[in-house]
């Protein structure tokens, strides 16, 4: 059905809240903003820093900048390593390339820290190529590091290309480089957001999700 497989890493192979809740707390903290319940913040989980920074708080560009900078402070002291790898990644990983799937991270967050969260886990070795962010803010949105991914990939028939990811954001970065996106509801989106965005499919559990992509 798909020969390649973008992953979304952030709610879709690893729970992050922690690191990035707490992080963006510190950043907060920084500018004078004091928001003590990390639930609150876990919609900062998936869409690009900066823009959640102006959406909810309505800081300028500066600031937003400003914000991201002390965010990052805190996350590549210790933030990246307060993550969770979700139950059968490993698993589903290595079945997919025993089918000869090509396989990268499409993800939002920086590469560096991708880099080192999936040396963390010891998953790197089953990804063919690592599309995330740059430092600079040159390529930030879902759709830049899908096209990146895409491009590092080699694929030319974007009907063979899929995003694996748990919010709106992959539904619509998927969709503006013409390929599908599988939406996972075990992340921090859930089904409603995900049928609104228009994912092609919608999984609950890592095993629905291997028996698709493998089909």
């Amino acid at each position: 059905m798909y020969q390649y497989v973008l992953f979304d890493l952030d709610g879709t192979l690893t729970d992050p809240r922690e690191g990035i809740t707490k992080s963006v707390q510190y950043a907060l903290d920084q500018m004078g903003i004091h928001e003590p319940d990390l639930a609150a913040l876990e919609h900062f989980i998936g869409p690009p820093l900066y823009d959640e920074f102006i959406r909810c708080y309505g800081l300028d560009d500066a600031h937003a900048k400003q914000a991201v900078s002390f965010y990052r402070e805190r996350f590549s002291a210790v933030g990246w390593k307060e993550n969770i790898l979700f139950d059968g990644v490993p698993a589903l990983l290595e079945r997919l390339r025993e089918a000869g799937k090509k396989i990268s991270i499409a993800s939002s967050k920086p590469t560096v820290f991708v880099e080192r969260i999936l040396r963390l886990f010891e998953i790197d070795c089953y990804f063919d190529a690592v599309s995330g962010a740059t430092l600079d803010g040159s390529i930030g949105t879902k759709a830049q590091v899908v096209a990146q991914a895409l491009e590092m990939l080699h694929v030319v028939d974007r009907d063979t290309a899929v995003l694996v990811g748990d919010r709106m954001h992959d539904v619509e970065g998927a969709r503006e480089n013409g390929v599908d996106c599988i939406g996972v509801t075990f992340g921090f989106g859930g089904s409603e957001e995900l049928q609104k965005a228009g994912a092609a499919h919608i999984v609950r559990t890592m095993d629905e999700l291997q028996d698709l992509l493998l089909r």
